[in-house]
């Protein structure tokens, strides 16, 4: 399925979501923003459920950022609002939507990811990147600050040191350092880079998909809650993956020393 410059393919319980602007390396914009929000509605909506999504780039760029073309009229005649006003309006909403996501989240960086291009990959529950492939925070280029949550994001990823020098220096972090610093999970060789990609996700698909979909909660919002907030939501999801058929098969297989066969449910 094709939206406004991102591509849906479902292939059984794995949906792949590319964002396809190659002519200007996959620029994040309103356009594709909201492309971006149809592609999950789809997925929400799919007649058989998805259970893993993985979120890459068409061409040889993940994302080079916000796409710039046009701004500098924006900012000319309305410079105190114009960039604000897109990330709240805009950017934000698709954000807090990748952040509630009820399945696990693959990014496959396959190229440079600047910006909020960056952010986007950030968001990956697994990260994994092409050889090739570098992040970059360049937003003091222009005179502007990091947004898209990446002020939020690398601190908690990489530590403040390093998110730091990453915002004031806007120098390149190529995969091998990127997996060095803990910020992503695997790197692989360019044109191996979707195979694993969709190998990991189609393990993920198969498994136990409301008991992952907690997971992904429990992570996220262990970074703002206290320890007694935190391990009071593991023992309210705890009870209620416990009531799962998935639990249930789980277990079964277990004990019978077979392979389970999870259903999502």
């Amino acid at each position: 399925m094709e939206f406004n410059r991102v591509i849906l393919d479902v292939d059984g319980a794995v949906a792949t979501v590319r964002l396809n602007h190659p002519e200007v390396l996959n620029a994040v914009s309103p356009e594709l923003i909201g492309g971006l929000q149809e592609a999950l509605d789809a997925i929400a909506e799919n007649a058989s459920p998805v259970r893993c999504v993985v979120l890459t780039g068409a061409g040889r760029s993940f994302s080079s950022g916000a796409n710039l073309q046009g701004r500098l009229e924006s900012a000319a005649g309305s410079p105190k609002s114009a960039a604000g006003t897109l990330l709240e309006t805009v950017f934000h909403p698709l954000l807090r939507r990748l952040r509630n996501l009820p399945v696990p989240l693959i990014s496959a960086v396959n190229g440079p990811a600047a910006g909020a291009g960056m952010s986007l990959a950030l968001f990956g529950d697994l990260i994994l990147c092409a050889r090739s492939a570098y992040f970059l925070q360049a937003f003091r280029r222009i005179g502007l600050v990091p947004d898209c949550g990446a002020t939020w994001l690398l601190p908690r990823l990489i530590g403040r040191a390093r998110a730091l020098e990453l915002s004031l220096l806007g120098e390149r972090l190529p995969a091998e350092a990127a997996l060095a610093w803990g910020l992503i999970n695997r790197v692989y060789d360019d044109e191996a880079l979707m195979p694993e990609a969709m190998k990991l996700a189609r393990e993920l698909a198969a498994g136990p998909s409301l008991a992952l979909g907690f997971i992904r909660r429990l992570y996220w919002e262990s970074e703002c809650n206290t320890f007694e907030e935190q391990i009071d939501l593991e023992q309210r999801l705890q009870r209620t993956a416990g009531a799962t058929d998935d639990f249930r098969e789980g277990l079964k297989a277990f004990f019978e020393k077979r392979p389970a066969v999870f259903r999502g449910k």
